[in-house]
């Protein structure tokens, strides 16, 4: 198998108001065009669906669709926008969190809602073109380097591929350190799914209070509706009752778990969102790399998320009580960190395959 890789330099000049074709490789192609707020986009596709990127604003996933259908969270930015903090431009479906720290900032933490990355300004970008294990792919990659004098220098090259053929997608993250000191580090891909009335989660973490630990704090931005707290304090016992998205639950402002998966004999964990018509969202992640999961879920009347399966160093808390419960890791000096992820739709039968390798996971066959 041919495992060369092309690669397609891209320049911010190149990005105009009215999209154009930029590359086209058989059933694979990419356009490029920038959004009326100015923010740069480029689009990939294959036969089954297509994705838009953010190239120059955090290699953020801004959209996905495929088999008809969006993937991405309901929200209240139909574009994003340029050089603002993370709720000012919040609604696209992937985000790279971190990297010196993640979660919602405590009273006397210094850093950013979710870090420095989500928004990170690239300073290169570019396609590739290629083949792999999975098949021919066509994606974006880029560079960010964040430095910060006697203080940290890493340097971010995420990856996204969409294969022909296919409506699952891999993702890649790699950090360098490039000090000759340790640094700490956190980090969360913050997966944004729309939710569906009725719709189940499924996953390789056995749904029981030790496995599946729902956040009793209120982050203080929020205001929380009549019932909440009962309804949190019930999940806080016995999980088991947010897995079927039923309408009447109290998503409403949102609602954070933290799970602790099992993986599979390749080290893969599985989770799925089966909708009512068998069809399925799905995200994988390596537990060796991220031993956490954030599952959030938010369902108020003017948006509607949900991070079923969000890979994680950490709970969401912030720094300083992350730190304080050990999670917050460690990065040698000119070291390199890696994550994987596939992401994406399934159609009934890969759902139902899907949730038997989970079974088996948990014993369940």
């Amino acid at each position: 198998m041919n495992r060369s890789e092309t690669v397609v330099h891209l320049s911010p000049h190149l990005f105009t108001e009215k999209e154009k074709p930029f590359i086209e490789a058989g059933p694979l192609s990419a356009s490029i065009f920038h959004f009326e707020t100015g923010v740069c986009g480029l689009r990939l596709k294959n036969e089954l669906g297509q994705l838009v990127l953010l190239p120059y604003q955090g290699q953020q996933i801004w959209s996905a669709e495929f088999r008809g259908r969006v993937l991405t969270m309901k929200s209240m930015f139909p574009e994003p926008r340029p050089n603002r903090p993370y709720l000012e431009t919040y609604g696209g479906f992937l985000l790279h969190c971190g990297f010196t720290a993640m979660g919602v900032p405590g009273k006397d933490d210094k850093h950013p809602l979710h870090g420095e990355l989500p928004n990170a300004e690239y300073t290169q970008a570019h396609l590739v073109l290629g083949q792999d294990d999975k098949g021919s792919y066509i994606g974006m990659s880029g560079q960010y380097q964040h430095t910060v004098a006697f203080g940290c220098n890493y340097l971010a090259q995420p990856v996204v591929k969409l294969y022909a053929g296919s409506s699952l997608f891999r993702v890649e993250m790699k950090i360098t350190n490039l000090r000759g000191v340790d640094m700490e580090y956190m980090y969360l891909a913050h997966i944004n799914f729309r939710p569906v009335n009725n719709g189940r989660l499924v996953c390789s973490a056995p749904c029981t209070p030790e496995r599946v630990h729902v956040r009793k704090s209120v982050p203080p931005q929020l205001k929380v509706p009549a019932g909440y707290r009962k309804f949190i304090e019930a999940m806080e016992h016995d999980p088991t009752g947010h897995i079927v998205l039923k309408p009447d639950l109290p998503l409403d402002p949102e609602v954070v778990f933290t799970l602790t998966c099992d993986a599979d004999e390749a080290g893969w964990a599985h989770h799925i969102h089966v909708l009512p018509d068998g069809t399925a969202d799905y995200v994988g992640h390596r537990p060796d790399q991220l031993d956490k999961v954030v599952r959030w879920i938010a369902r108020p009347s003017d948006q509607d998320a949900l991070g079923f399966a969000m890979p994680s160093t950490s709970e969401p808390e912030g720094y300083i009580a992350e730190k304080a419960k050990g999670n917050v890791r460690i990065l040698p000096a000119r070291a390199q960190w890696r994550a994987d992820f596939e992401i994406g739709a399934l159609i009934a039968v890969e759902a139902q395959q899907m949730e038997g390798k989970i079974d088996k996971i948990l014993g369940k066959r």
